[in-house]
């Protein structure tokens, strides 16, 4: 039976977006419209090698358009969504100072997550964060800034904060940040920049890493760390924080210049474009067919969705989970066309894994076989290496792996004029001022180890 050709509107074009995309691709009678606010798509897991200088930003990106450059029924379209009307059926994207209007036949929503302060917005003035690029970027030009100023400076206390780092969050991206970051400075800043003693601290608000493996390979990952000279603070959390220092609820008092939080996320803006129900963090309350509750015409996929499994837990803001609900979600719409039963979501789970540092990492492959070390290193790199999007960026991140991994080397540390957090400025005739609020520093550096 013959079908007016349909038209299905993408917002987002991250894992969940890519997937749905891909799988509506080829589709003769149905257009397909992708939006993002990037040209190009970011292979997230690799934004922390960015971060620390292992990687150029172009080796885990990939231009939108080339993806889909051969598909004539794929369009991207580069703006931010700034309203939907479900009832129009139609979004409201802005770019540039202009807006576009673009109806739609089907929506799918893959705007993605943003950074969970947890009701504490007041951090977010002064600590960065790993979601994008340009994130990624920031963080390491502050980095590479701060060891400058650290150089200028004669003060032991100012020295002191500036080669802090302090990274919040247990998780995977908490624990890669914190290793990448200790190698970054014990391999090569700590040999470059003499007389200074770079440090790392990891901070969790609970009493162990990685909430969801197991015991062994909690513990596991915690020794791995602090062989690296990773300091270690579980059960414990950020209170406040300030340009130069931050408190934490026991107390102690850690100066820094340098937070970076990997503690949680919480749904896209792009949720508050919709009227209907939200569960935890402000996430779409979806049926198990990826359609939004409640709103016809309209599916939901990835961070942005609060979906339960079968065990009552909500499905974590995975990158395997999102590519699997946004394939669901483009195959149920194409089923509803040709009048067949939608299918409901059912996650194939193959384990987890986080890396540390060099041939360290914990991996729980399919919840029955735990490796950790080299071995779990090496599953890490070959999983990572054969998801990245394009041969050239394969090629390119497995030569900087090897070329790192035997000299021990972090090329990419150019420092590029982007916008800083809190990041202080050189001094002005080569004046020296204090940076640190004296309680703040005698208290911690009577522990300097």
């Amino acid at each position: 039976m013959a079908h007016e050709r349909l038209k299905v509107v993408i917002i987002g074009a991250g894992f969940g977006g890519l997937y749905a995309a891909q799988t509506l691709e080829r589709q003769a009678d149905i257009d397909v419209l992708l939006i993002d606010k990037n040209n190009y798509h970011t292979f997230t897991p690799l934004l922390y090698q960015v971060a620390t200088c292992g990687l150029d930003a172009d080796a885990i990106a990939y231009p939108i358009r080339g993806i889909f450059r051969r598909q004539s029924n794929v369009d991207f379209l580069l703006g931010s969504v700034t309203a939907i009307d479900t009832t129009a059926q139609r979004v409201t994207v802005q770019a540039s100072g202009e807006e576009r209007i673009e109806s739609y036949d089907r929506l799918i929503i893959a705007a993605g997550s943003v950074t969970n302060y947890f009701g504490n917005s007041a951090i977010g003035k002064f600590a960065f964060e790993l979601k994008s690029l340009e994130d990624a970027l920031r963080l390491r030009s502050h980095i590479l800034s701060i060891f400058e100023r650290a150089a200028w400076s004669a003060d032991d206390a100012a020295r002191y904060a500036y080669t802090t780092i302090v990274v919040v969050g247990g998780g995977p991206t908490g624990l890669e940040t914190a290793g990448a970051m200790q190698e970054l400075y014990s391999f090569v800043l700590k040999k470059e920049y003499t007389g200074l003693t770079p440090r790392v601290i990891l901070v969790e608000a609970v009493d162990r890493l990685l909430v969801a493996y197991p015991e062994r390979l909690q513990a596991a990952a915690k020794r791995q760390l602090e062989s690296l000279g990773v300091e270690v603070i579980l059960g414990d959390a950020v209170e406040k924080a300030f340009d130069d220092h931050i408190i934490l609820k026991s107390g102690r008092v850690i100066p820094t210049h340098t937070l970076v939080w990997s503690a949680g996320v919480q749904a896209a803006p792009a949720a508050e474009l919709i009227a209907t129900e939200v569960g935890k963090a402000g996430r779409l309350m979806v049926e198990p067919t990826m359609a939004v509750k409640n709103v016809e015409n309209v599916y939901a996929v990835g961070d942005i969705v609060y979906l339960l499994n079968d065990k009552g837990v909500p499905y974590a803001a995975q990158i395997p989970v999102a590519k699997q609900q946004g394939e669901l979600a483009a195959r149920n719409l194409l089923r509803k066309r040709m009048m067949q039963a939608e299918l409901p979501f059912v996650y194939r789970d193959r384990g987890i894994m986080a890396t540390i540092g060099r041939s360290r990492a914990v991996a729980w492959l399919y919840y029955r076989i735990q490796l950790t070390g080299f071995a779990a290193w090496l599953a890490w790199l070959a999983l990572h290496l054969v998801s990245l999007l394009g041969m050239r960026n394969r090629l390119n991140v497995l030569l900087n792996w090897v070329w790192n991994y035997f000299t021990f080397d972090r090329s990419a540390r150019i420092i590029l004029p982007l916008k800083q957090k809190s990041t202080p400025s050189l001094p002005e005739n080569n004046v020296e001022s204090s940076a640190l609020p004296p309680s703040g520093v005698e208290r911690d550096l009577a522990g300097v180890r």
